[in-house]
């Protein structure tokens, strides 16, 4: 095969349909020594990518590849032994034979890209939160990992501390009772207003329409990069996006969630292009095992549960909040208490029964030589990421979906398919 003609297989047909659950031999990317350093590759280095680079940094990094040169300049002089590249299908199209790893730090309309080109040919793959921009893309990124058997992990790295372990060994060895009620709130707000109808040129160091990736053409305008395309659904999902993931991880896990079976939303009125000024999602979670089903509910834009305010809770400015038969949890990423604190007074917590973490990228660079597990593997992660997605799909449509995970469908309302799996840009389709 060429080069120009793998170039165009990996453009064309990385992302071609769900993978399948079913074993087989892992890619190129074979088990090292635990003393042997990675090969790895960073595809968005600068901003929250840049901080990934370093988290990973004691591997050899053999490849960074970012749209803009200014923005990856940091970088660039960081690892100067690097190959550097604007184009990830350029990147893996010549040293796919070096790279063992893959770390994906752009926005989230170019996580799932880059993510399942790599996965494809057998490379390991961290990737930044949200997993990807829409709930199809998540789910195929969980099945490709599966499918060629990878070491993944998903950049929450609140996961990876002491508080969120303490938070899930109370809520599992039963200190509040079985929780059927959940609130996570959230201060964030991302919202970009009409589009601009000025367009000036393009900066010399960006590759404009690498930048804009599967995303609809548009001109360039700096109300969208270097940060802001987090207000824009075309890149992101507003503050759900960003946030959804780090806090409502906690319930995840202390919950065992999976699936939702319902979601509905409401919000600020709902613009074609520009991302919500707050939101309230509510998501229904069936029963797991001997565990009863879980209504929780996400607030973002400065909403807050009405709970807090009717039983003079701490009015922390994010939050999750358990509800439980026997009490209530209030925990954010470095604290937590058990309330009504009265009742609580003197309580003994469970054992220490969760280790500590060798820390985000460590345990996933571990995983990527001995093949041991990883915490937000892209099965979990991809889970959570469809939950925080299907919240912005019910926001955007006005309707409460009836949810069928298996089939990927809220077969009461079909116009939730165009936000399901959106229509890519040619050389970009999943």
């Amino acid at each position: 095969m060429t080069r120009l003609t793998r170039r165009e297989m990996i453009r064309n047909t990385s992302l071609a349909g769900i993978g399948v659950w079913a074993g087989t031999t892992l890619g190129s990317a074979a088990e090292k020594s635990p003393n042997e350093k990675l090969n790895v590759a960073v595809v968005g280095c600068g901003g929250r990518g840049f901080d990934d680079l370093m988290g990973v940094g004691g591997e050899n990094i053999v490849a960074l590849c970012d749209v803009d040169d200014n923005r990856a300049a940091r970088a660039f002089k960081q690892f100067p032994q690097a190959k550097t590249y604007k184009d990830f299908r350029r990147m893996l199209d010549e040293m796919h034979k070096q790279i063992d790893a893959v770390v994906v730090g752009t926005p989230d309309h170019t996580h799932a890209a880059p993510g399942v080109a790599a996965m494809k040919l057998g490379k390991h793959c961290y990737c930044e939160k949200p997993l990807t921009h829409n709930v199809y893309e998540a789910r195929v990124m969980a099945e490709t990992a599966a499918k060629n058997k990878l070491a993944t992990q998903m950049g929450t790295q609140i996961h990876a501390g002491g508080n969120y372990r303490r938070v899930v060994e109370l809520v599992q060895s039963g200190a509040i009772g079985p929780v059927g009620e959940v609130h996570v709130w959230c201060g964030a707000r991302y919202s970009g207003g009409d589009r601009p109808k000025e367009a000036p040129p393009v900066p010399p160091t960006l590759d404009w329409d690498l930048w804009l990736g599967p995303a609809p053409q548009r001109p360039y305008h700096p109300c969208y990069v270097p940060f802001a395309w987090r207000g824009w659904w075309d890149f992101a999902t507003g503050g759900l996006g960003d946030f959804f993931c780090h806090y409502v991880d906690l319930p995840y896990w202390a919950l065992k969630l999976r699936h939702p079976t319902a979601v509905e939303a409401e919000g600020s009125p709902v613009h074609p292009e520009s991302c919500h000024q707050w939101m309230i999602a509510r998501y229904q979670f069936p029963a797991r095992d001997n565990l009863p089903g879980v209504k929780l509910t996400w607030y973002d834009g400065g909403k807050r549960p009405a709970i807090i305010e009717e039983q003079n809770l701490p009015k922390w400015g994010s939050g999750v909040l358990f509800v439980g038969e026997k009490g209530m949890l209030m925990a954010d990423y470095g604290q937590h208490k058990l309330l009504p604190e009265a009742k609580f007074a003197g309580f003994q917590p469970p054992p220490k029964t969760i280790p500590d973490s060798i820390g985000h990228h460590q345990e996933w660079i571990v995983a990527c030589k001995t093949g041991s597990p990883t915490t937000c593997n892209f099965d979990y992660s991809g889970a959570l990421t469809e939950s925080a997605l299907l919240g912005a799909v019910a926001y955007r449509t006005g309707e409460k979906l009836q949810w069928d995970a298996k089939t990927l469908k809220a077969a009461n309302c079909p116009k939730a398919d165009e936000f399901i799996q959106r229509k890519c840009r040619a050389g970009w389709t999943l």
